[in-house]
């Protein structure tokens, strides 16, 4: 089997977390986890375009065979999610714009793929993936281990999909350009 590299990106207006694994088989590698930070700025939009580029220029550097995405979680303030959504909007733009598969995973399923609890902590996923992954240290924003764990969940759902057969679980959204990803999310459409 070819080697594939995935790409796990946790969206953040702030912070975006991702972290990118080289997959061989059944074992898996760290290749590098990391930030992009924004900065401390009000112009939301320039904000978006440091998230667009930074994704972009990760792409093109280490050519991933797919994208895992942290989905928003659903909160009171609903400010804070419209630039959440907006923020993961341009990391899957970036993907899109050079054809890279895309899947969106709950942060719920992905803490419940590392950890087997859909509940547990930042540090808990962290900690788990150290182990997993064995690398040394502690990252510097959680933020990155999140995108790891993007990329890990993103791994163990189609690995365990491939062994199960078996027509139970919901596979993950899978979307490879924008006319696929609108037409499974008529919703997301704004009408006039």
């Amino acid at each position: 089997m070819k080697e594939q590299i995935i790409l796990g990106v946790d969206p953040g207006t702030s912070v975006t977390g991702f972290g990118l694994i080289k997959v061989e088989g059944k074992h898996i590698s760290l290749i590098e986890l990391g930030v992009i930070k924004t900065g401390k700025t009000d112009d939301h939009p320039l904000k978006l375009k440091k998230i667009f580029e930074g994704v972009l220029g990760i792409i093109e550097i280490h050519h991933p065979d797919a994208m895992a995405i942290e989905a928003p979680f659903f909160g009171k303030n609903i400010q804070s999610m419209l630039k959440l959504g907006r923020a993961q909007g341009v990391a899957m733009a970036a993907a899109m714009y050079r054809n890279i598969p895309l899947c969106e995973y709950s942060p719920k399923k992905i803490k419940q793929s590392i950890t087997g609890n859909g509940n547990a902590s930042k540090e808990q996923v962290s900690s788990m993936l150290q182990a997993l992954l064995k690398f040394d240290g502690h990252p510097d924003y959680l933020d990155a281990t999140d995108g790891l764990a993007a990329a890990v969940c993103h791994y163990l759902q189609n690995d365990l999909s491939d062994l199960q057969k078996n027509k139970t679980k919901k596979p993950a959204k899978k979307h490879t350009g924008w006319a696929s990803y609108l037409t499974e999310n008529p919703d997301k459409i704004l009408k006039k």
